[in-house]
């Protein structure tokens, strides 16, 4: 299957919301070029934000299909796509490096239900994404359910299910890639987000 650069995955996105992911992208191009996918654990190198972006994208493209022949999802491959680009958006808020080149969190962004989500809410806002409630319940629980497990309602719904099927495999099974050169996926290469902005 063929690896997308991420310029080509916004535009599989539904519109009105595949041109706000576009002016987003746009708009702090600079900021998304420098932030990393996470500080230690996954795509935790320069630009390592949107090459996590770009490869969970890959990976929920890889899924879809098959799961969606096997019995029928409820949501559509736009739906996942669009959640998933969404999925970390604070993160090149949440860390900054130094002039000797260390990384130290930004302190308005610390705490992930105080601060992250309403940060993650205002800026999805601010641009006029339109989301349903599927849509935010995939974004609020892309990273689990939580402390929020409850055994009388379920809290996490389908399209968050999928979505954190995906970003755990980018987080946790291919935390290192895509690979700098060689990925064993055809077209997958560190970086070519880099170079397909300009």
């Amino acid at each position: 299957m063929k690896y997308y650069v991420l310029n080509d995955l916004l535009e599989m996105i539904d519109e009105p919301n595949g041109g706000i992911c576009r002016k987003v992208l746009e708009e702090n191009e600079d900021l998304f070029r420098r932030a990393r996918g996470s500080s230690h654990n996954h795509q935790a190198w320069k630009g390592g934000y949107l090459d996590h972006v770009t490869e969970v994208m890959n990976i929920a493209r890889l899924l879809y299909k098959p799961l969606d022949a096997a019995r029928r999802l409820p949501f559509s491959l736009s739906d996942v796509l669009l959640v998933l680009y969404l999925h970390d958006v604070e993160k090149p808020w949440r860390y900054t490096q130094q002039d000797d080149g260390t990384w130290v969190k930004n302190p308005a962004l610390v705490d992930k239900e105080k601060q992250i989500w309403p940060f993650v809410q205002e800026k999805i806002r601010q641009y006029g994404f339109v989301l349903t409630e599927d849509h935010w319940n995939g974004i609020k629980y892309v990273e689990g359910e939580k402390g929020e497990y409850a055994q009388t309602k379920r809290t996490q719904g389908p399209l968050a299910a999928f979505v954190h099927m995906c970003d755990t495999w980018s987080a946790r099974g291919w935390f290192n890639f895509p690979a700098i050169s060689n990925d064993p996926w055809s077209g997958a290469q560190r970086g070519q987000n880099l170079q397909s902005l300009l």
